[in-house]
């Protein structure tokens, strides 16, 4: 049985970084044979963010369930398998909905000394908050709510499937409020398991990692707003702090990832719900590289003994030069190394899926497959062609936010086609086979046509004729 990563992402921040996952492990980024489990814990049941994620992962799902892995020489494109632990990745809050934070605590229930205790830990406008659509950066609310998912049908399922080779990796945002009082939260449920359950032991020692979210991007002004950017730095240092004892102080997670930026863009203010969509950015695939460096740690490097982790791990992300506008080599040596072959492939994948091959059908190797069918099954038409248009929106929402992440010039056609990866000029052979641009990717085609198992399924043909012929053209053209 294949070891299992769960990944828990909690907030929006924790759902767009899972979704930056999901797009490196379809690009072919390798994480070390690991399934990965995504558990989304987010109270605000219709954060835009969330919503677009679990769309990315079952359309994920179904790509990679028509696909087998077997062979190293053939598609590596959605190798990774993902699992779920329920229909919408989701971890259920329960009496959250149309609910105050006074009445989820019952505060007309309580006596008088009660309340004024509960007056001095909160203020009105913290038990007037209506949780539906979040906790608006009040962790201390979060702290309260949260409490409850040790409880729930899907934490029970999560602990009781639980292996001793499985690991478990948190991603949390530092400035908020539901991943600020999640994380501590969650790593004390899983140390101090319930020894009622038979894999209490495996929780309690499990390797665990997690990235640490600091202030990577502002909210406008909104008087409106419960969200005031202004608090975000008073709010890091205070939960930095309160990590130092309660986290790093008594060495309760194995490996912890700090990332944040000072170049930031302001989101426009919104509480939550349908329209808080954020677009995508560079360090939450930054943090999605955070997950795959965790699953590919030796096992000897991530002991834990009766719940306290030995030598626990500390890393922070940086780049090789400084610049607003980030491209490959921009990155570290290690970061180039995993990012430029797959990110790069696979756009040369979807660029011929989204300008070409409906122009293509009558080529040989299209009639092979049968392409012209293909494109009418949903692997294609319902699944591929969305996971595609949900890849094109997160590369292009990298390269327009601050900092930017544009190393692919996504904006190419039959005249400059290889001048794909920005700040690398393509080896362009004077008497290339097939031609130039289209006329090349085509000859490359129809001679990897030949090579492929045609016992195989069509969508498993398909996906290792554009795998092996886009790695030849990466090989070729810019030496990846």
């Amino acid at each position: 049985m294949m070891a299992k990563l769960y990944v828990f992402g909690i907030g929006g921040t924790g759902s767009r970084v899972i979704k930056s996952l999901a797009m490196l492990l379809a690009s072919g980024v390798d994480i070390n044979r690991f399934e990965v489990v995504p558990i989304i814990i987010d109270p605000d049941e219709a954060n835009g963010d969330v919503t677009r994620t679990i769309e990315i992962l079952k359309n994920y799902q179904q790509i990679h369930g028509k696909l087998s892995f077997t062979d190293a020489d053939q598609n590596q494109f959605f190798k990774t398998k993902i699992s779920n632990v329920n229909q919408n990745f989701r971890l259920v809050l329960n009496d959250i909905k149309n609910d105050r934070f006074k009445d989820y605590i019952q505060y007309s229930g309580l006596d008088e000394n009660n309340k004024a205790l509960i007056n001095l830990l909160f203020s009105e406008d913290n038990l007037n908050a209506d949780m539906e659509v979040g906790f608006k950066g009040n962790p201390n609310i979060g702290s309260v709510v949260l409490n409850q998912f040790k409880q729930s049908d899907d934490f029970k399922n999560f602990a009781s499937t639980f292996s001793q080779e499985d690991r478990i990796f948190i991603i949390s945002s530092i400035f908020g409020g539901t991943g600020a009082a999640g994380f501590p939260l969650l790593v004390k449920n899983i140390r101090n398991a319930d020894h009622n359950l038979s894999t209490w032991k495996y929780l309690q020692d499990a390797p665990i990692g997690a990235v640490t979210m600091l202030p990577y991007f502002g909210v406008a002004p909104d008087d409106e707003s419960k969200i005031d950017k202004s608090t975000f730095i008073s709010k890091t240092k205070a939960a930095l702090s309160y990590y130092e004892k309660n986290i790093s102080g008594n060495n309760s997670v194995n490996a912890l990832y700090y990332l944040g930026d000072d170049i930031t863009k302001d989101y426009p203010n919104v509480e939550g719900a349908a329209n808080q969509k954020n677009d995508a950015h560079f360090l939450e695939m930054a943090a999605a590289l955070s997950i795959i460096d965790f699953a590919k740690k030796d096992a000897t490097e991530l002991v834990t003994i009766d719940g306290t982790a030995e030598n626990p791990i500390y890393q922070e992300f940086g780049i090789k030069s400084n610049s607003n506008s980030l491209i490959f080599e921009n990155l570290g040596d290690s970061t180039q190394l995993q990012l430029k072959k797959p990110l790069t492939q696979y756009t040369k994948f979807l660029v011929y899926l989204r300008d070409k091959i409906g122009t293509s059908i009558d080529q040989n190797w299209a009639k092979n497959i049968n392409i012209s069918n293909l494109l009418t099954q949903p692997f294609y038409s319902n699944y591929l062609k969305k996971f595609n248009q949900n890849y094109l929106e997160w590369l292009n929402e990298m390269a327009f936010n601050q900092r930017s992440f544009s190393p692919l010039n996504l904006d190419v056609n039959d005249s400059n086609l290889f001048e794909m990866v920005k700040g690398v000029k393509p080896n362009i052979g004077w008497m290339e086979s097939g031609g130039k641009n289209y006329g090349r990717y085509d000859y490359l085609l129809s001679k990897h046509d030949k090579e492929i198992i045609k016992t195989s399924t069509q969508e498993q043909q398909f996906m290792d004729l554009f795998y092996n012929t886009t790695e030849s053209l990466v090989k070729e053209k810019y030496k990846f």
